[in-house]
């Protein structure tokens, strides 16, 4: 399996259906527009058998980060970051769902952001987990902000350790 851009010509949003508007509607209408303004990345997981029907997709950006939110430990480390890469959105298509692949989503987004990281350093992966999320980012290491139990974040080197695991 791999991600690839998202491609309005090709890749059928409209059938597209997550079970949570928001989700739906940032793939049928926001996506490429914002995309095309440099504003996000959004990769989809075609189905192999269909391409141009889409298994799930996330969408990255940058975002700014209030380090006060953060353990003070993570304070400390960090005073000077001002940024952090964000998993703006993940949503796997109702067909496909408990099969595993928002699993394999996060993982292929994680890997994309670490290889950012690499490149224009940030220490933190935030994520707004929309609606009854934010266990399946915690199962993964995520953990909330102080005062913002739906906004969750992972570091940087605790995704180098995982996915050193994982290899």
């Amino acid at each position: 399996m791999i991600t690839v851009p998202l491609d309005k010509k090709k890749h059928k949003r409209n059938l597209f259906d997550c079970g949570v508007d928001a989700l739906n509607n940032h793939l049928c209408l926001m996506a490429s527009q914002q995309s095309d303004k440099d504003n996000t990345r959004t990769f989809v997981l075609e189905d192999m058998q269909n391409p141009e029907s889409i298994i799930g997709y996330y969408t990255l950006t940058m975002t700014t980060l209030d380090l006060s939110l953060l353990p003070q430990k993570l304070q400390k480390k960090h005073k000077n970051a001002q940024s952090g890469g964000l998993i703006a959105r993940l949503a796997v298509d109702k067909k496909y769902a408990k099969q595993g692949f928002g699993e394999w989503l996060l993982i292929d987004a994680l890997k994309k952001l670490l290889s950012a990281s690499n490149t224009v350093a940030f220490p933190l992966v935030i994520v707004d987990a929309k609606a009854g999320a934010k266990q399946f980012y915690e199962k993964f290491g995520f953990v909330p902000f102080n005062d913002m139990p739906n906004k969750l974040f992972i570091t940087i080197a605790d995704v180098k350790a995982s996915l050193k695991k994982s290899d």
